[in-house]
């Protein structure tokens, strides 16, 4: 393939967005507890000096926590990711990145001032060569090195707090496993001892927006490896599928003839060897996932638990979870009901939005069904049907927010569970991200799904809108406002007639009484008022 073979010959130049940058994943940097590297474009750090960012000490949330994580200080994801660095780069405007090299999602250009909108499309209304395309860059991906960034072996303590460093490269398809694998795996408490009931991704607020910056990031290292900045991820839309539509060897990589558990030969997927599924092997060894292959992907869609998963999720359940106001509620985990951000990761049912966990509804009942890698949550990312899923699942989450257009303060800012309240940073990206930084539009991070395209926007239109959204927040407020206001206007307008007149029959009846006849035709009339 002329394209799989050219993707080696490409040079990265931009710093990707990821887990430990390089320039940061050594001793000095460590010790220092500092990540603030240079850009290439002035040789400064953070760019400081063409005023792209500055090295700034890391503001942490002090907001309170959800009691579901009992500890303190047993787990390097803590107040991430001031473990490992307490300064990093706070960059300016538009500008992000490690060292502020690249642009804002939805910006491009030298100084990062255009603005960008791409839109995702269904897979199946990509042309043949589109589609083609798409394979070979999931391919591409998996066979080309990251040049920016690479993943801990080790905790921070089995680094001898920095002094003794533990990396080690991954390639570009991998990190991002590799980067899910370690924002939901298990605390490692010493001994043979874990802490099972902790998740910076999954199962609390943070589901919705960490998975949006984490395509977000997939998307750019596509482009940028491949050099093709129009790249969009495509989603499969699910809804009332009989079965696995895209698991065939035109697509995503059919059954193997003579074992229904592996992948067909025929396709180039069936070669691609898995990371970070063992879990209980990680945590028996009190050892982090160091990316070692450990075996074919593993799929055998439809074969599943049906007791917990009967089927593929309906476009009826889709609407129900659509129509609920709350995107959090009560203890805001896998017990929350009437939650839109519970229901749609399928810890509540989707024809009722109250917490079942022994069923697996919308996006979770997808990963059941599949039931092989993808159903195993630390190592999930590796079967490349994770990325159409949840390119859908996101665009759902598009769906609520242009639907019930929720102000920031609707994500909760405290007593979420470790690492999901609004002002946390997302574990384990460098550079940082916060929670409710991503609970936007998916038009202002510059991106649009196909069939969720609204007309273009005028200049004023653009202008007017946030301020008619904010309106529509408070219509309540506003029109009780204004009806107090006319019953207190109405009261004042009626004590004011009242001793008006009673001034005026004070001034015609009485006054006359206490003067001499000869004056009263010398009296004027004045208003009281």
């Amino acid at each position: 393939m002329s394209l799989f073979g050219m993707g080696f010959l490409i040079v990265i130049l931009q710093p990707s967005s990821g887990q430990f940058p390089r320039p940061c994943a050594n001793t000095q940097s460590l010790m220092r507890k500092e990540c603030c590297p240079p850009w290439d474009g002035d040789g400064s750090p953070c760019g400081e000096l063409s005023s792209r960012g500055s090295c700034q000490n890391i503001l942490l949330s002090q907001a309170p926590l959800g009691p579901q994580f009992p500890f303190s200080g047993v787990d390097d994801r803590e107040d991430w990711p001031s473990v490992f660095y307490n300064r990093t780069c706070k960059c300016e405007g538009n500008f992000m990145g490690f060292n502020c090299g690249e642009c804002k999602f939805g910006f491009s250009g030298l100084n990062c001032t255009e603005r960008q909108l791409k839109t995702r499309r269904n897979i199946f209304q990509l042309t043949t060569s589109e589609k083609d395309k798409f394979l070979a860059y999931l391919n591409l991906a998996k066979n080309t090195p990251n040049q920016d960034y690479v993943i801990a072996t080790g905790t921070y303590t089995q680094m001898n707090n920095g002094s003794n460093p533990m990396f080690r490269n991954i390639n570009v398809y991998d990190l991002f496993v590799w980067m899910h694998y370690y924002a939901s795996r298990d605390t490692l408490l010493g001994g043979s001892n874990v802490w099972r009931d902790i998740d910076f991704a999954h199962e609390a607020p943070g589901f919705l927006p960490w998975h949006r910056v984490f395509l977000l990031m997939w998307e750019r290292e596509i482009q940028k490896i491949t050099g093709d900045e129009n790249f969009t991820i495509p989603y499969w839309d699910w809804r009332d599928a009989e079965d696995c539509v895209v698991c065939t060897d035109e697509y995503m990589g059919g059954r193997h003839p003579n074992n229904p558990n592996l992948l067909s030969p025929a396709s180039f997927f069936s070669s691609w060897q898995v990371i970070c599924t063992r879990s209980e092997e990680y945590n028996s060894q009190q050892a982090l996932c160091n990316a070692t292959g450990e075996g074919p992907i593993l799929r055998n869609p439809g074969n599943n638990d049906k007791s917990r998963t009967p089927r593929l999720p309906s476009s009826g359940e889709v609407e129900f979870c659509l129509s609920l106001t709350q995107y959090e509620s009560g203890s805001m985990d896998k017990m929350a009901n009437y939650s839109f951000r519970n229901t749609l990761e399928g810890f509540a049912d989707p024809r009722t939005a109250i917490s079942n966990i022994s069923q697996s509804g919308l996006h979770n009942a997808l990963h059941i069904y599949m039931n092989g890698s993808m159903s195993q949550v630390q190592g999930s990312a590796n079967d490349p049907v994770f990325v159409l899923h949840h390119a859908f699942v996101d665009s759902i989450f598009e769906q609520w927010l242009r639907r019930h257009r929720p102000m920031l303060e609707v994500y909760p800012a405290a007593n979420a569970p470790i690492g999901h309240n609004r002002e946390n940073y997302m574990v384990p990206f460098i550079p940082l991200y916060r929670n409710g930084e991503f609970f936007k539009l998916s038009r202002e991070l510059g991106y649009d799904y196909e069939y969720l395209q609204e007309p273009a926007l005028n200049s004023f239109q653009e202008f007017i809108i946030p301020y008619v959204e904010q309106a529509r927040q408070i219509w309540a407020w506003l029109v009780g406002a204004a009806v107090i206001g006319g019953i207190v206007t109405a009261l004042l307008k009626g004590l004011i007639l009242a001793c008006w007149k009673k001034r005026n029959r004070t001034s015609s009846e009485i006054q006359p009484l206490l003067i001499e006849s000869e004056d009263y035709n010398n009296i004027s009339y004045q208003s009281n008022f």
